[in-house]
């Protein structure tokens, strides 16, 4: 007589409450990973060589730390303040410190109609929604905000109004300063002041 069929049982991961091969879906993955690391290596070998490579770098920052310091002081200070512009992601990449800067970039499409694209206000606190219902009013124009290439909200104004809006930024919002504010021209950044 054939054997009864046992239940399988299946390991769930205790943070997203969903099984280890499916952790990385969930969206505490980067809350999974010690977890994971300890209880289910063989899933995820690249999270143990990330882990082993973390602690090495660790060591490697702490034996830096602790080495002797030369008589010169400010190149020290240097080297610290660049550190702070640069941000550690995820897999050891690099990601650095944004400028705060406007981009005004216009973009001709149909022979005669002009986009300005503003962007770069979010970075000086502004909200794009209340800027594009101002930009939208004082124009005379539709104004909305977008997401442009690089994932980042922008605010798309229809026609060229690429040097009155110049003026305009800096009467309605003072944070941000006309040396902040530039055009983007034949390919290149062109500082508007």
């Amino acid at each position: 007589m054939a054997e009864k069929p046992q239940p399988l049982r299946v390991l769930y991961c205790p943070i997203c409450s969903l099984p280890p091969e499916y952790c990385e879906f969930g969206s505490d993955f980067d809350k999974c990973k010690p977890w994971l690391i300890q209880n289910v290596p063989e899933l995820y070998p690249n999270l143990v060589k990330e882990a082993n490579e973390k602690d090495a770098d660790n060591v490697a920052d702490k034996l830096q730390g602790t080495g002797i310091s030369s008589g010169v002081s400010g190149a020290g200070a240097t080297s610290a303040s660049k550190k702070e512009e640069v941000k550690r992601l995820p897999g050891g990449k690099m990601k650095k410190k944004e400028r705060q800067e406007v981009v005004i970039e216009k973009v001709i499409r149909n022979k005669r109609k002009c986009i300005t694209t503003v962007k770069g206000l979010e970075l000086f606190g502004i909200k794009l929604s209340d800027a594009s219902k101002k930009l939208g009013k004082k124009f005379a124009t539709g104004a909305s905000i977008v997401k442009g290439p690089t994932e980042k909200d922008q605010i798309d104004v229809q026609g060229d109004i690429a040097y009155d809006i110049v003026e305009f930024i800096t009467d309605t919002w003072p944070d941000v300063p006309e040396t902040a504010i530039f055009f983007i021209e034949d390919g290149r950044k062109v500082p508007a002041a």
